[in-house]
């Protein structure tokens, strides 16, 4: 990962983009046999099913519309056999943006991650860099604009 130093004032500070928890995790999910495609939105700790699949999120993490994306979930999947008994099949990290990176591998089922919905409270967010004291996160001053914003607010001459 590459990171971006900011200098001022004396100290070097790390840039990171910022992760987001989000609440709930949402999967597509495909039956081979039917060629269809379920929707799965699944709160964190709780199982949806899909088919003979238990679907279970523990965590789901974005990042701001600003950031490049970054879409993941650590999630547990099992299947329900035939005797009743359940199999673990997949434990592991699911990245939105690589679907076939870390997938579940079933002869009738696939499923993989689209997106996290639902962020939490951002309490957890430090302020931002020159804030005042006591100013919520998130309610410092404007980020600088980007060179896209600059070139659409440039001034055509007439």
């Amino acid at each position: 990962m590459l990171a971006v130093l900011l200098v001022g004032m004396g100290h070097c500070t790390p840039a990171a983009a910022q992760r987001i928890e989000n609440s709930v995790a949402v999967f597509a999910a495909l039956d081979k046999v039917t060629a269809k495609i379920s929707k799965l939105e699944v709160p964190l700790n709780q199982t949806a099913t899909f088919g003979s699949l238990k679907v279970t999120p523990r965590v789901c993490y974005t990042r701001a519309p600003t950031e490049p994306p970054k879409t993941t979930t650590f999630v547990e999947v099992d299947e329900k056999l035939l005797d009743g008994k359940e199999k673990r099949i997949f434990t592991g990290w699911m990245f939105a943006d690589s679907p076939g990176l870390n997938a579940v591998e079933h002869p009738v089922f696939d499923v993989w991650l689209t997106d996290c919905a639902q962020p939490r409270a951002s309490a957890q967010r430090p302020a931002q860099p020159g804030s005042p004291p006591g100013t919520a996160p998130g309610t410092g001053p404007e980020p600088s604009p980007s060179e896209g914003d600059l070139l659409r607010r440039r001034r055509v001459p007439r």
